[in-house]
């Protein structure tokens, strides 16, 4: 009964910190929150937006430096 109880106090903590941590979130900035993993590509980002039907500031990959690229060994 003692590791029930406890269980369900660990479960309470857990909502309300995340509940205390998100209070000052509003939806727009949950919604670009949940798009960032896709903003590092830029085919994929506009698959998501032709699906969702919102914008992703997509950023282009960054290009390998010349030198720095495939070293065979």
């Amino acid at each position: 009964m003692f590791e029930v109880m406890l269980d369900l106090l660990g479960v309470a903590c857990l909502y309300l910190s995340v509940e205390y941590c998100l209070k000052n979130q509003s939806t727009e900035n949950l919604d670009d929150a949940s798009l960032i993993p896709f903003a590092d590509d830029p085919e994929v980002a506009r698959r998501v937006e032709l699906a969702t039907g919102k914008t992703i500031n997509a950023v282009a990959p960054e290009e390998a430096k010349p030198g720095w690229g495939n070293v065979e060994i």
